[in-house]
């Protein structure tokens, strides 16, 4: 009796489903924490409430309300805290406690672990995201878009933004030995970047240098490309490049998964071979 033969179709979708499966499993532990999810809500929306009720006026040259500005930087940023931030920070301590090198010594491929890990990350920044719209809408009267092509733009900046921060996180992480030092290893760049990137508030204020060091970072697209979703196009005027360069932001973003993807896993396996 032969053995039925394993298909590189169903190596694939058997990885896949492996990690959609332990990322469901790591959502479900984690909504179980009442403490967790409040702290993971409070730090988005709070910085909405205050950076919304302090920052008045219009953005320079435009009639776009300076905390319309806010409400697509904040979303931007959600995603960036959550799947980079929390992501580094967890494989920091799967690193450290062994955690990952028990997965690696058993048939759980590791590509599996980095999916459950980007469902995580994109479910909570789902929820982030949808928290900071909300109170956006209620507490500020900010308008949605109604012109579904945004909406399309809208998920895929979303999409590839958790990407590109879950391949930073993931890769960030797994360089930190002490996953006790995570904390300022992790957050220190996350708030540099939020500065450096037009977050909260025109990009084009910024000095000509910061301004290049920032668009080699994924956040700045992200941001970027949320303000070409939700905002409107009187908008571009108060872009540096008059645009908001869609085609530009998903190529450099899809550009920081290419190349951090493969740097995970020589990083992940090299700590583990370092550590037996």
């Amino acid at each position: 009796m032969t053995s039925p033969q394993v298909t590189p179709r169903v190596l694939r979708s058997s990885v896949l489903g492996l990690g959609v499966s332990r990322g469901l499993a790591e959502i479900r532990v984690y909504v179980r924490d009442v403490q967790a999810v409040c702290f993971g809500l409070a730090l988005p929306v709070g910085l909405m409430l205050l950076f919304g009720t302090l920052f008045q006026g219009e953005v320079t040259g435009t009639h776009v309300p300076v905390r319309d500005l806010i409400v697509a930087g904040v979303c931007a940023s959600a995603i960036m805290s959550v799947a980079f931030g929390s992501l580094g920070s967890a494989v920091a301590a799967d690193m450290s406690d062994g955690t990952m090198k028990r997965i690696l010594a058993t048939p759980f491929p590791l590509a599996s672990y980095f999916i459950a890990k980007v469902v995580q990350a994109a479910v909570l920044a789902f929820v982030d995201v949808g928290a900071v719209l909300l109170v956006a809408v209620l507490w500020f009267g900010f308008r949605l878009p109604v012109d579904p092509a945004r909406w399309v733009t809208f998920a895929w900046v979303c999409a590839m933004g958790v990407a590109a921060a879950c391949a930073m996180g993931f890769l960030v992480g797994s360089l930190i030995k002490d996953p006790k030092k995570s904390s300022g290893a992790i957050q220190f760049p996350f708030i540099f970047l939020q500065f450096l990137s037009g977050v909260y508030y025109s990009f084009r204020g910024l000095p000509s240098a910061l301004q290049h060091v920032g668009a080699l970072f994924p956040l700045k697209w992200m941001a970027q490309g949320m303000r070409a979703a939700l905002l409107p196009d009187g908008m571009r005027s108060a872009e540096v490049a008059g645009s908001f360069e869609l085609e530009r932001s998903s190529a450099i973003l899809l550009l920081w998964v290419c190349v951090l993807l493969p740097l995970c896993f020589w990083s992940v396996r090299r700590r583990i071979r370092g550590r037996s």
